[in-house]
């Protein structure tokens, strides 16, 4: 639906619902943390940015004026680059995936006398990890203020063109 809508507001609600179900996706697969900021930068934040910029832009996406046939040949590419990539993973949850039999004993046997914390997800994300979050949150509010940025350019721009109308 989110490909063959022209509607705007629909394709910002189909995003929103999709993140929502992301979230709960992960929820499911104990990942709270990521289900967590899925929630909340997906469905909303997100979902509240695309509703503020429709409110400054049009509602309905223009017809474009060529064939996709350049777009399409990329989105082919990378995807079957992407799908041959992932041929060689480990199937999910097998016991014997490398982060299983090297990464994962290594944190199990250090946290209870390095960090201390009994939620292992917590410890290896605010501790191991704890630069990486940092740089994590970084790139989202920066790109969050990029948006507003933009926004709030947008919003000028058009005050000018209302008062040189008038």
């Amino acid at each position: 639906m989110a490909v063959r809508t022209r509607s705007l507001f629909a394709l910002a609600m189909l995003s929103g619902g999709f993140s929502l179900v992301s979230a709960a996706l992960f929820v499911a697969l104990d990942a709270v943390d990521v289900a967590f900021t899925e929630a909340a930068v997906g469905a909303g934040i997100s979902t509240v940015l695309m509703l503020g910029t429709l409110a400054l832009t049009s509602r309905y996406e223009r017809a474009p004026a060529h064939k996709p046939w350049l777009p399409l040949f990329v989105v082919t590419v990378t995807g079957a680059a992407l799908i041959y990539g992932t041929l060689d993973m480990p199937d999910f949850g097998d016991p014997n995936a490398p982060a299983m039999r090297h990464v994962m004993p290594e944190y199990l046997e250090r946290i209870p006398h390095e960090i201390g914390v009994p939620n292992i997800v917590t410890a290896i994300l605010a501790s191991y990890r704890g630069y990486d979050t940092m740089g994590e949150t970084a790139v989202v509010f920066t790109a969050g203020i990029g948006v507003v940025a933009l926004l709030a350019a947008l919003a000028r721009r058009r005050r000018r063109g209302e008062e040189e109308e008038s």
